[in-house]
């Protein structure tokens, strides 16, 4: 099947950055779009960003111009690249993989914490 793991969380103090990768890896074929979400104690896990297949992406309000979500293709792993970290991003992140060959299911990875101190 088909696993993703993530790496690069930890803590952080207030307007410093963090770069978390995402690597996919199995009977993968190419991914779709690939995205970030997060959730915080006691809120829903909500995206953060996508990025297609082509490259175009999308960013949550509350990221833009902070955060910004690359791939790369040849090693099936997505980028975030968070910089003005903000207490208020702290929260687990996770990825998330659209892959066709099996007919578009979302896949996730076990998620990597994110603290931002003030």
């Amino acid at each position: 099947q088909v696993q993703l793991v993530e790496s690069g969380g930890g803590l952080v103090q207030a307007g410093g950055s963090l770069r978390l990768s995402c690597a996919a890896s199995g009977t993968i074929f190419e991914i779709n779009a690939m995205n970030w979400y997060r959730q915080a104690p006691g809120k829903q896990r909500e995206v953060v960003a996508g990025i297609t297949s082509g490259g175009n992406t999308e960013y949550a309000d509350s990221v833009q111009g902070r955060f910004t979500i690359s791939r790369d293709n040849a090693k099936n792993t997505v980028y975030l690249q968070m910089n003005s970290l903000k207490p208020e991003d702290t929260a687990v992140y996770y990825c998330n993989a659209k892959i066709p060959y099996y007919g578009f299911r979302d896949f996730w990875g076990q998620g990597t914490q994110v603290t931002v101190s003030s």
